[in-house]
């Protein structure tokens, strides 16, 4: 059995219960070295076979399960964050399936939650945006042309751009082109939940800037829109006027 697992967006202890279980339980592990945090291995048992994948090809990981099976062994595939936004995991599903070699998935924390953690927002607010959309410059792996960030701003919702910080100068133009004013917050989340997680709170205009002058690189979020303000309306759902099944407006 091979047991995807989303290692959370840091923290050692944002981890799930059942990824936790499941890493104590594995008599392999092969986790995404350059991306989650080492200290998570702490959860493995004993004697259990670590790999750290960022030094192997798609092949070399499906090897080292295939050997993992023919032993009668339990296999870990670590992720970051949730293994469903950039885990490049469809690929891995497809060659076990191939080989008739069951698998399942645990979910998450991803790193777009650990980051509205650690600006302390909330990325829905009424009159403000109701929709995040999650995607990323184009780099080294293309993005389809209608799902350009100059595409995507033109609805002005809350957006968070992975792997992008490296790409910030041409995020920014896409940004301003499709439809931000410069003026819009921005941030970007340096390894959010990380025990060095740092903050840069800008705006759409001086993203570029804020990247370049802080040495951001990798392993950092932009999170972009008026979400960031201080402006919204109260929820309904709280509000004393608004009748829901489980309360009477008050007269």
């Amino acid at each position: 059995m091979v047991h995807f697992v989303g290692a959370g967006s840091g923290a050692v202890d944002l981890i799930t219960v059942r990824g936790a279980r499941l890493l104590g339980e594995a008599d392999v592990i092969i986790y995404a070295g350059s991306l989650v945090n080492p200290e998570l291995l702490r959860y493995a048992r004993e004697g259990c076979e670590i790999h750290d994948s960022a030094k192997l090809t798609l092949e070399q990981v499906i090897g080292i399960i295939r050997a993992a099976e023919a032993a009668g062994k339990t296999t870990v595939r670590l992720h970051t964050g949730d293994s469903s936004i950039y885990g490049a995991v469809r690929e891995q599903f497809d060659a076990l399936e191939a080989l008739g070699i069951a698998y399942d998935v645990c979910p998450g924390v991803s790193a777009f939650c650990g980051a509205a953690a650690a600006l302390r927002a909330e990325y829905t607010l009424p009159d403000v945006s109701q929709s995040v959309i999650i995607t990323r410059a184009a780099g080294r792996t293309p993005v389809p042309d209608r799902e350009s960030i100059r595409s995507f701003a033109a609805h002005r919702a809350t957006m968070v751009l992975f792997l992008s910080t490296s790409l910030a100068a041409e995020a920014q133009r896409q940004l301003i082109e499709g439809g931000y004013a410069p003026e819009t917050p921005a941030a970007i989340v340096y390894k959010a939940t990380w025990p060095d997680e740092r903050i840069f709170r800008c705006t759409v205009g001086t993203l570029a800037d804020t990247v370049r002058e802080n040495g951001l690189v990798k392993t950092s979020l932009i999170v972009v829109g008026d979400f960031l303000g201080g402006r919204y309306d109260r929820s309904k759902l709280y509000d004393p006027g608004f009748s829901t099944e489980f309360r009477e407006a008050e007269r």
